[in-house]
């Protein structure tokens, strides 16, 4: 019969060449003891009772063999075919309920394996976390799920699409920075830096940068003064007054620069300080804060930088995933090794491993136990009748045939038994 089209192939390695020829040779063997018991019996008929008594025992043997060798030939044969190709009723029993036998074998694995309290007992003998520790510890074996997960996550951007992502990335950080408050964080930022004297570092850096600036372009300001200055005022009184100025600013800059307690640098540090205090409790100096950062983000730049975020993240870390000598590699890595100590060595890891294993597993078996007894249900019933016919008996086809054997040979003493008790009695 060929298949129909909702009919799926069976497993190829239910084909087995050695069941196959096992089966064959246990139907031949089950054969011969059928044809010598009637060769036996043929026998003892055309000899009759001229050779003695003992060949109506023969006889009540032979015949007693060959009834019970048909009767468990037609009981075997019932299983997966109709016997000589008769429809006689109840026979091709697992042709007409291949599909009751899925169903009942996809309740029987639910109820009897798919439990939780079956899998519970289970999981406590089982040393998951020694188990998983020692798997992820192996030599190289950490290296090589790192390349996976970098092979995995280069896949997994490959189906992404940029076009779509980089709008909700670009979406998602604007809302994100628009809605966390900018004065505190920045105020914390401030009291880090004063903390640690960085901003006495930078102001005097920018003294320096000042003074050089002002050094570089000395004859730009000198040309500036003579343009401001009257035409009627001569340029040497010019040449004495920027001068006398110049020299004064340069020499302020280097006292304040060289002078760590100059009083300048005391009130900046004052300054500072109240305005850290004041972006914490003056919403005034808040709202002024708030208003700076949206203003930023509202920067044509910044929008070009955000809208550029995912495409940029994502050739950094996918470059970086696929690199075996890059930071991110080795790092996963090393984080893979460390979780193995953790696993063998650790008792408070690997209790909590242990613990969440089992509740993991309890929770998937009553949540999909029902699926998979659905699954075992439609796929047998998928199968191809007389191919899933043909493959059970491949499978337990030769157990089956020992049936007929044992039939011809205990029919065969049991005849003689009933025949013996029989002429004992008569």
């Amino acid at each position: 019969m060929p298949a129909s089209p909702l009919t799926v192939p069976l497993a190829g390695s239910l084909d087995d060449p050695a069941r196959a020829r096992d089966l064959a040779r246990m139907k031949r063997l089950a054969l011969a003891l059928f044809l010598f018991a009637a060769v036996v019996f043929l026998v003892c008929v055309l000899a009759g009772d001229n050779l003695g008594a003992w060949v109506r025992y023969v006889r009540a043997t032979a015949e007693a063999s060959m009834v019970g060798a048909l009767a468990d030939w037609f009981a075997v044969t019932a299983l997966f075919r109709h016997p000589m190709r008769l429809p006689i009723p109840h026979t091709a029993i697992i042709p007409r309920k291949k599909d009751q036998i899925g169903t009942s074998l996809g309740t029987f694995v639910q109820d009897n394996f798919l439990t939780r309290a079956v899998v519970d007992e289970r999981l406590a003998a089982v040393d998951v976390p020694g188990r998983l520790g020692t798997f992820l510890a192996a030599p190289g074996r950490a290296e090589r799920l790192a390349g996976d997960a970098g092979a995995a996550l280069g896949a997994l951007t490959d189906l992404l699409k940029d076009d779509d992502l980089q709008p909700a990335v670009a979406a998602l950080v604007d809302r994100k920075l628009r809605e966390t408050p900018a004065a505190p964080a920045v105020a914390r930022a401030l009291e880090l830096v004063v903390d640690g004297d960085r901003h006495q570092e930078v102001l005097s850096a920018a003294l320096t940068g000042l003074a050089r600036f002002l050094e570089e372009n000395r004859v730009v300001f000198r040309a500036q003064l003579g343009d401001a200055s009257p035409s009627w005022v001569p340029d040497w009184v010019d040449d004495r007054v920027f001068d006398r100025v110049f020299s004064g600013l340069q020499g302020f800059l280097e006292e304040v620069g060289d002078d760590p307690r100059h009083e300048l640098r005391r009130a900046y540090d004052l300054r500072l300080r109240a305005y850290v205090h004041s972006l914490r409790t003056d919403p005034v100096a808040a709202a002024r804060v708030e208003q700076l950062k949206d203003e930023l983000l509202d920067h044509p730049a910044v929008r070009t930088w955000s809208g550029s975020l995912w495409s940029t993240v994502k050739t950094t870390v996918v470059a970086a995933a696929a690199d075996p000598d890059s930071v991110l590699r080795a790092r996963m890595a090393g984080l893979i090794r460390h979780a193995a100590k953790l696993l063998v060595e650790d008792p408070t890891i690997r209790e909590l491993v242990q613990r969440q294993s089992r509740r993991a597993a309890g929770y998937a078996v009553e949540r999909f136990s029902g699926d998979v007894a659905d699954l075992v249900g439609a796929t047998v019933a998928r199968w191809d009748t007389e191919e899933t016919s043909r493959r059970i008996e491949l499978q337990v086809g030769r157990d089956l045939q020992w049936i007929r054997v044992n039939g011809t040979v205990v029919g065969g003493l049991a005849g003689l038994v009933i025949y013996t008790v029989g002429q004992l009695l008569s």
